[in-house]
């Protein structure tokens, strides 16, 4: 079993950013993939981000390519979402998963365990 709690979201105004933090107990954190999906009122759940265990591999969606960046600790069981150039379309829950295969999907299924998720709003 992996506890996930996600922290750092907040208001920002377009064009700033956030810092999106995961923190994980239980089970050996290094040996998970983590990712980072975002779900907005009425949308489905969708990929963000994505860093796999043994490579650090990062994997984005192309909306937020370029402006996001994954990150590891490992020694500090987190994972971490820098997000910069914020517009009002990145407007949602943020939430981190972890799974166990280890690779760096972009599917919601092929994740295990999932955090509380966190409130990023970006104002025009």
């Amino acid at each position: 079993q992996v506890q996930l709690v996600e922290s750092g979201g907040g208001v920002v105004q377009a064009g700033g950013s956030l810092r999106l933090s995961c923190t994980a107990s239980g089970r050996t954190f290094s040996n998970y993939a983590m990712g980072w999906f975002r779900q907005s009122p009425g949308k489905e759940r969708e990929f963000v981000a994505a860093i796999s265990w043994s490579t650090h591999s990062t994997y984005y969606a192309d909306s937020v390519k370029g402006r996001f960046t994954i990150s590891r600790d490992n020694a500090k069981n987190a994972v971490y979402l820098q997000m910069n150039s914020l517009k009002p379309e990145d407007t949602a829950v943020y939430y981190c998963a972890a799974n166990a295969w280890g690779g760096g999907s972009r599917k919601v299924n092929d994740y295990d365990y999932w955090g509380q998720g966190t409130q990023v709003t970006v104002s025009s």
